[in-house]
């Protein structure tokens, strides 16, 4: 791993001698939006009040719109899919089959109040993660997300080279407790991104991206087994998720 990465990740780590783990919960089958917020919204006040331990969930979510902060209506271009408001940082996104959704329930206190650098942290997880599969993703101050660069692809007016971005980040803090997380394009239906304007950014020469679509037909199962393990280089150990954890 780069040597840029490992500085980056070690913001974040645990103390050694912190003896809790994050829960590592995979949900099966499509997750409805609305309950994985109330889900999500109870578990962060369990962790701010030191009732259960930190989360990372990984989902899927039948398709759909959601509408950040940020979120401008003139980014909207036609609601093909329901469209559900959010308080996460950002703009319009995509949610759908195919996605691999990561819901971070993480407390910075016990890391780094940084979120930008956390934001980092996400992002390097992500392009870690990633490389396994040979794919060279990049991250940009300037633009939140994992982007891949797609030089066959026209470039942008001022001859910038053209970029997909395969992987959306949008982070809500409360208390230095995050929820919300990434949305990584595994093989989702790309056509569904054309009823927004996702993230806000309009560019010519900057898209969208999938793993399927740079050639890589993989199990959803694979790419968790890969989060996971570089999760832990960068956020610290996880243990299987039960009701008890």
């Amino acid at each position: 791993m780069p040597e840029k990465l490992q500085k980056k990740s070690s913001q974040f780590l645990l103390a050694t001698n912190d003896p809790q783990a994050v829960a590592w919960r995979i949900s099966e089958g499509l997750i409805d939006y609305q309950k994985a917020l109330e889900e999500m919204e109870l578990r962060v006040s369990q962790i701010i009040h030191h009732q259960e331990n930190e989360e990372a969930w990984l989902l899927e979510h039948s398709s759909l719109y959601a509408a950040g902060a940020s979120a401008k209506n003139g980014d909207l271009i036609e609601a093909r899919f329901p469209i559900h408001a959010s308080r996460r940082g950002g703009m319009f996104t995509y949610h759908g089959p195919g996605q691999r959704v990561i819901y971070l329930m993480l407390d910075l206190s016990r890391r780094h109040r940084d979120v930008r650098a956390f934001i980092a942290a996400i992002e390097n997880w992500l392009i870690a993660t990633l490389a396994e599969f040979g794919i060279e993703a990049i991250r940009h101050d300037a633009r939140v997300g994992v982007w891949v660069p797609r030089p066959q692809k026209p470039r942008g007016l001022n001859g910038e080279i053209a970029e997909d971005k395969i992987a959306a980040i949008g982070i809500q803090i409360r208390k230095w407790v995050s929820f919300h997380g990434v949305a990584l394009n595994i093989c989702p239906d790309l056509t569904h991104y054309s009823g927004i304007v996702p993230c806000g950014i309009g560019a010519q020469h900057l898209g969208v991206t999938s793993m399927q679509d740079l050639g890589l037909n993989v199990d959803m199962k694979v790419v968790d087994e890969m989060l996971r393990k570089n999760f832990e280089i960068y956020f610290g150990l996880t243990k299987d998720y039960s009701k008890d954890c």
